[in-house]
């Protein structure tokens, strides 16, 4: 069975590797590798936001969430995960008329508020972007060992190889092309997988219940979701590339609706597995994991499908993060005449700090959620850009407000700076609304009023 999962699993990377080489541009400019600008319609951009954006997390985070908060918290999770798209969606016109020519949200940042700014966004993303890669090798090697008898070590070198193959010599459009065969295949899986597990349930008892926890705190759930997950994908340099990707506004609005639709239901049908589970009684596991735990009363040939429906979530986001990351440094040499070869190996090179924290089996949960904190402080400042009061330093002082707001609710409450301090780095590994509400709010606020107070000289 080793050999067969092995054989199974290197065929379908090839594949991918097959399709983003394919549609590689062999003397295709520097801006092309980057952006594929002006190219795409709405339903190759529409499956890519889908792509892009599931990950192996949605086998893990949505149905835990069903399980044991419930539909409420579900639907911000999935309303949260669509979100960006959304906003880049109705947002990304008024960016492509007022950056044309843009490769990258630090180029946006810096048209907006110069240089320092821009270093301060081009930060954040990368953190944000090395965090999710990650996440998602890391969650691929859990999910073999649990799987397979294949060592977890090979499938994540696998799948950071091959991924690296393509995106490294084809840039956008490889990853493009490769997303658009991963959506339907990862439909078609999460059809197959979970609707044999859903089939293959215990019946359910007579006095189940779904799984709810008070509305006020479902609420409190669903509204951090909402601000954590929306916030830091604005920081995806993946999503940004597609904007100028998008072969006009019409598409680029179209594809951010398909794209977010789509993974508002992929997100829902997920969570309701896990619902499922919790109400049957099947048991979750320790730590609980309502989606394996489905499939240990199922047939056991689904293991084959679950894991080929894992490398696909993991290698269709994995392909996105290396591209955007490459694509960011890229724009952010622009001026000093970077090459395709360098960019290449810019690519190559961070990938091995990320590999090498994946293979340790590490959570990287907690540092996720302070890259998400981060996000949340200065989003809200970044969009601001085009609005033509604000200034340079009404966005840092936005942003610095927005960190002084995530730290002030534990402050407060447990009468100390460092517990405050402390309360911001979540050191349960548990997302809390009060931090990323008052980095939102405060940011907002100072930001706004600075504008109105001192606006930008014409």
């Amino acid at each position: 069975m080793p050999y067969l999962t092995s054989a199974v699993l290197v065929a379908a990377l090839m594949c991918f590797a097959f399709l983003g080489l394919r549609a590689r541009r062999v003397d295709g400019p520097l801006d092309d590798y980057v952006t594929a600008r002006n190219s795409q319609n709405a339903s190759t951009l529409g499956l890519s936001f889908l792509a892009s954006g599931m990950g192996a997390w949605i086998l893990f985070a949505p149905p835990e969430i069903g399980a044991f908060v419930g539909p409420l918290a579900l639907a911000g999770y999935a309303i949260g995960s669509a979100l960006p798209f959304i906003v880049l969606g109705l947002y990304g016109p008024k960016i492509r008329r007022h950056l044309p020519q843009g490769r990258s949200i630090g180029e946006f940042a810096e048209a907006c508020y110069g240089a320092g700014v821009r270093r301060w966004v081009s930060l954040v993303s990368v953190l944000y972007m090395a965090c999710f890669l990650a996440a998602e090798l890391t969650a691929i090697g859990a999910i073999t060992a649990l799987l397979s008898d294949v060592p977890p070590a090979l499938v994540v070198i696998g799948v950071a190889l091959t991924t690296l193959l393509y995106t490294a010599l084809g840039g956008l459009r490889a990853s493009l092309a490769t997303d658009r065969w991963q959506a339907w295949l990862l439909i078609a899986l999460l059809a197959l997988v979970g609707g044999v597990a859903w089939l293959r349930l215990p019946e359910m008892p007579v006095d189940a219940v779904m799984p709810a926890i008070p509305v006020a705190g479902a609420l409190s759930v669903a509204l951090t979701l909402v601000i954590a997950v929306t916030a830091a994908n604005l920081f995806h340099q993946g999503y940004w590339q597609r904007v100028w990707a998008a072969r006009d506004d019409r598409a680029l609005g179209q594809g951010a609706w398909l794209g977010g639709g789509i993974t508002v239901i992929v997100v829902m049908v997920v969570g309701g597995l896990g619902m499922l589970a919790a109400m049957s009684g099947v048991a979750l596991g320790e730590p609980p994991i309502p989606f394996f735990a489905l499939l240990s009363q199922a047939p056991a040939w689904l293991a084959l499908p679950a894991l080929v429906l894992a490398v696909t979530l993991v290698a269709s986001s994995v392909d996105t993060l290396q591209n955007g990351i490459a694509s960011l440094v890229v724009a952010d040499s622009g001026k000093r005449g970077l090459s395709i070869g360098a960019a290449r190996l810019v690519t190559v090179a961070l990938m091995v700090p990320v590999v090498i924290v994946a293979l340790q089996g590490l959570s990287v949960l907690r540092l996720f959620l302070i890259a998400d904190l981060l996000c949340a402080a200065i989003v809200v400042p970044v969009l601001l850009g085009l609005w033509q009061r604000m200034s340079a330093f009404s966005a840092v002082a936005g942003g610095v407000a927005g960190m002084l707001g995530a730290v002030l609710p534990g402050w407060v409450t447990q009468g100390s700076l460092i517990e405050g301090i402390l309360a911001a780095s979540f050191p349960h590994s548990i997302p809390t609304l009060a931090p990323f509400l008052g980095a939102l709010v405060a940011s907002t606020l100072i930001s706004l009023l600075l504008a109105w107070l001192m606006p930008r000289k014409q």
